[in-house]
């Protein structure tokens, strides 16, 4: 079960993120200052910008009064819970000819443990990787070896609508500080749990340039 001492512990030891309100450019969408006494850590992972969390507002999400919005500029995705932003995090977007694109969207899938079908590695019969950075829309595996799509922890896809299954979603991966993704929104591994957990199918996500 969810609880702000589980929040904080997430916050302090398994994600690094800090708990205070977020820059002075997010106005009056930026996190309420939380309770005293809360703990502020900086993110360890390198390249990677500081997150931003405020446990209150966590846990008074609920499936249907949450929203998410990302800004490719900025390489932030703010999760609201009404018309506060209770998470800031860093992400990582898409990339070239692979942008994330820009609109409105919704969840139309939820897989915990995805793995991608189109980008991964190859891998040969003793298990070790053959080949990196594979697209099953321009290599082939080789002799004896298999391909073994990337994970994406958390998976979210979005559409348009819920019948509009594209190959665009939110999950947890590797952020290096720039948009380096094939179109997808990467995430903190626990920023994306938390999220996965208090979304449903059909809750909003709008993608800003």
């Amino acid at each position: 079960m969810w609880s702000l001492f589980s929040f904080h512990r997430v916050c302090a030891v398994a994600l690094g993120v800090a708990v205070f309100p977020a820059a002075a450019a997010l106005g009056e969408d930026a996190p309420r200052t939380p309770a005293s006494g809360a703990n502020s850590v900086r993110a360890k992972e390198k390249g990677q910008a500081t997150a931003h969390a405020v446990p209150e507002l966590i846990g008074r999400a609920t499936p249907e009064n949450v929203a998410v919005v990302i800004s490719l500029s900025k390489q932030r995705l703010y999760f609201k819970v009404g018309h506060e932003t209770a998470i800031d995090s860093p992400v990582s977007t898409g990339r070239g000819a692979r942008m994330t694109p820009v609109g409105q969207f919704q969840i139309v899938q939820k897989v915990a443990n995805h793995r991608s079908t189109l980008y991964g590695k190859f891998v040969g019969a003793n298990g070790r990787t053959v080949r990196s950075d594979v697209s099953m829309r321009v290599h082939s595996p080789p002799a004896g070896a298999r391909f073994q799509g990337a994970p994406m922890k958390w998976f979210l896809r979005l559409g348009s609508h819920p019948q509009d299954f594209t190959t665009v979603g939110i999950h947890a991966g590797i952020l290096p500080g720039y948009p380096a993704s094939h179109g997808c929104i990467r995430l903190p591994k626990d920023v994306a749990k938390t999220i996965f957990e208090k979304v449903k199918l059909g809750t909003p996500v709008t993608i800003l340039q």
